[in-house]
Order: structure tokens, then C-alpha cells, then sequence
């Protein structure tokens, strides 16, 4: 399965209401950190495919979800079980790094 992109308007059918763990990745075209963990987190959305969901949030064009959650700085990254944030980290990441924050937290 590859990432889902998310808008402001999807965001809670996508992520709060969604049956798995959900890895939101809050981030924005012009981010050479977000766009350097983007094929990672791709890669990972397949491997990790029924225990995790990876939605992308572009905050230019849906800065609500990101207000919301107090983002301050991209690439910021949250994972949501049964609708609530139950762990977050900011900043880009090696692979290895963002598989094992995940595999750990859900």
C-alpha cells in the first residue's frame, strides 16, 4: 500500500477513524528534509502493509490538522492509535531509524 495523502477535510476519516495505526507526516514541497524520508516512508507503507498506515499531510494547502497538533516544524511526524496521538518526533530520520520508532510505539 503506498502513503495516503490526507487533507483537512479527510484527515479524521483517514487517520482519527482508521482501523490500524496511522504515521501522519506533516510536511511541504519546498522541505528538503520531508522530501529526503519520503521514499522511506513509502517503503515502509508497503512493507508494514495491515499493521501501520502512512498518510502525508501537506501542511501548505491544509494547515488545520497541523494547527491543531501544534506543529511547529517539518518534517513532523505523529502516530495515532484509536484516534489519539500516542507518540510524535520532528525531523527527518534514517529507514532503520522511523521503522524501529514505529515497530516500537504500536
Amino acid at each position: 500500500m503506498a502513503t495516503v495523502a490526507a487533507t483537512d477535510a479527510t484527515f479524521d476519516a483517514e487517520v482519527k477513524q482508521s482501523d490500524v495505526p496511522v504515521v501522519v507526516d506533516f510536511w511541504a514541497e519546498w522541505c528538503g528534509p520531508c522530501k529526503q524520508i519520503g521514499p522511506a516512508l513509502e517503503e515502509l507503507s508497503a512493507e508494514m502493509e495491515g499493521q501501520v498506515k502512512i498518510v502525508k499531510v501537506d501542511i501548505d494547502n491544509n494547515p488545520q490538522a497541523a494547527a491543531a497538533l501544534g506543529v511547529r516544524g517539518i518534517p513532523a511526524l505523529f502516530i495515532f492509535k484509536d484516534g489519539q496521538v500516542i507518540s510524535n518526533r520532528a525531523g527527518a530520520a534514517p529507514k532503520a531509524a522511523l521503522q524501529s520508532w514505529i515497530s516500537d510505539t504500536i
